[in-house]
């Protein structure tokens, strides 16, 4: 399977944010700073922290200082539950418009796969992505 742009850029910035929190947990993150550490687009990045906040993952503060930081511990959030967020489908396959679509033996076996990843996911949190990462910026 592969994920979505946005689910990528979802993922990182959810990242930084943690491993910046490890570091210095009062300071927010702006759009500009993780938009340009991650070579992402303002626009992407903004409609991601948006996401992530109405979602409860980010804490967003307004204002001339504003920025956001994660909304809960790094250990309360689920891989799964942030790709199933962000991806707009996760169906390993599109069958609409297959000649086989009632008769295919493969669509048993890409569903069986694609709950195998996202129960992986849901085992990981990321605290557990984390504890295996740096920031190069952060590094003394």
């Amino acid at each position: 399977m592969r994920l979505t742009a946005h689910t990528d850029y979802a993922l990182r910035i959810l990242l930084h944010a943690a491993l910046l929190a490890d570091k210095e947990a009062d300071r927010l993150l702006s759009i500009a700073e993780v938009a340009q550490a991650h070579a992402i687009s303002r626009n992407h990045a903004m409609k991601v922290v948006n996401l992530l906040a109405n979602a409860g993952l980010l804490e967003t503060v307004r204002g001339r200082s504003g920025g956001f930081r994660l909304g809960r511990p790094a250990a309360g959030i689920r891989l799964g539950d942030v790709v199933r967020l962000t991806e707009p489908c996760l169906s390993p396959a599109d069958c609409g418009h297959c000649l086989l679509r009632t008769t295919c033996g493969l669509t048993g076996i890409l569903n069986r796969a694609m709950d195998a990843f996202l129960a992986e996911l849901d085992r990981q949190t990321l605290a557990d992505a984390v504890a295996t990462s740096r920031l190069p910026m952060l590094v003394a």
